[in-house]
């Protein structure tokens, strides 16, 4: 969003010349979407907060950005705590409810009762709230999955089996190692590719 409002001021009649859709709105979305997956249990509007795993993250300024943008609370870890199967928020006034976390850290260190025991970035006792469904988290835990390079060549069968549909863009073409066509191919054309373990 930074950058594309420097490129607006510098390069306007680039922008004029090519219709280029506007994103400055994507905070506000990301706010809307947020509050429409409150829990149902949520009372009155429900309290959203930008977890953090803090100022030394290398994408600590996004973070910061997108609560101020969004109009929400920046928060780290510590910040939150769980008790009577909620999450709350400590604040000068006194704990406040939290209904939607969405979550900038990793997994492995969100809760070290359900997942890495010596996490000290995770709030005990979160994910025993989110599968209670007294707090909504987003991204949710294992979403990454999809992320995984492991899982980008199978994207188009995905889109066929789950859509109905061909993918609208196309893939980069990639080779799965583990298949031995694929293997070969790899193997003659490797300085060609870009290999990543996987």
């Amino acid at each position: 969003l930074e950058t594309r409002e420097i490129m607006m001021r510098m390069f306007p009649e680039l922008f004029q010349a090519l219709a280029i859709e506007p994103v400055d709105n994507y905070p506000a979305l990301l706010a809307h979407t947020l509050e429409e997956v409150a829990p149902v249990a949520c009372p009155g509007n429900p309290n959203i907060v930008v977890m953090t795993p803090g100022s030394l993250n290398s994408a600590y300024y996004e973070h910061s950005f997108l609560a101020d943008q969004m109009g929400v609370d920046l928060v780290e870890p510590q910040d939150l705590f769980v008790d009577e199967s909620r999450v709350w928020m400590r604040t000068t006034q006194g704990p406040k409810r939290v209904d939607v976390i969405y979550r900038r850290i990793d997994d492995d260190y969100l809760d070290p009762l359900a997942f890495r025991p010596d996490s000290v970035l995770g709030v005990p006792g979160i994910m025993q709230v989110y599968r209670a469904g007294g707090v909504t988290i987003c991204s949710a835990p294992g979403a990454g999955v999809a992320d995984d390079k492991g899982i980008y060549c199978f994207v188009p069968e995905m889109i066929r089996f789950y859509l109905g549909e061909t993918a609208i863009l196309e893939n980069v073409p990639t080779w799965r190692c583990s298949e031995p066509d694929d293997y070969a191919y790899v193997m003659a054309h490797l300085s060609e590719l870009v290999v990543k373990e996987v």
